[in-house]
């Protein structure tokens, strides 16, 4: 199954790939807010701008590690590569300023959350740092709340709460989860 976003309201429209062939135009209608909108199957043809690998492929080609999505209304599974300096983490809305969005309708989760925090020490480790935004419900590190001004140092494995949303840190190198 295929998800394409209605570039009016950003709803999803699913269907079923395996039923059409490569170069098959297909047209969409978007049962929230009735716009008509085509696409074509098949490859890209700009390979240099897009690349073809898939979430997780692309997690673990980054240096930096992942953050895995376990949960949400969804209830398909993200994995968002991290990147050095800053990842600011919330939810995805069209015209939203942030660098690590996650697809959820989760309304307890703000569009701008938290922070994790991927720098290199001295010796050369991957530090992950994690902080609240602040956000309205509260960030969750392990099942402590961290205060507006709190900076907490994160491992892998480590469990983040956002709202309702629940986040496994991967470091770099982990392929496990």
């Amino acid at each position: 199954m295929k998800r394409v976003r209605c570039p009016k309201c950003d709803t999803y429209v699913v269907f079923d790939e395996t039923q059409y062939t490569d170069g098959q135009s297909l047209v969409f209608v978007c049962r929230h807010c009735k716009k008509e909108f085509g696409i074509r199957i098949g490859k890209s043809k700009l390979t240099g701008i897009h690349s073809e690998r898939t979430l997780d492929e692309q997690a673990y080609s980054q240096d930096y590690g992942s953050i895995v999505v376990v949960e949400n209304q969804f209830a398909f599974k993200q994995v968002i590569p991290l990147s050095m300096g800053e990842n600011e983490i919330g939810r995805y809305i069209k015209g939203t300023n942030i660098n690590k969005p996650i697809e959820t309708s989760d309304p307890s989760v703000d569009t701008f959350h938290c922070v994790i925090k991927v720098e290199k020490t001295k010796t050369g480790e991957l530090r992950y740092t994690l902080r609240d935004a602040p956000s309205e419900t509260g960030t969750f590190y392990m099942n402590t709340i961290l205060r507006d001004n709190d900076r907490i140092r994160i491992e892998d494995g480590g469990i983040i709460t956002i709202g309702a949303t629940t986040l496994i840190l991967r470091a770099a190198g982990n392929k496990e989860y």
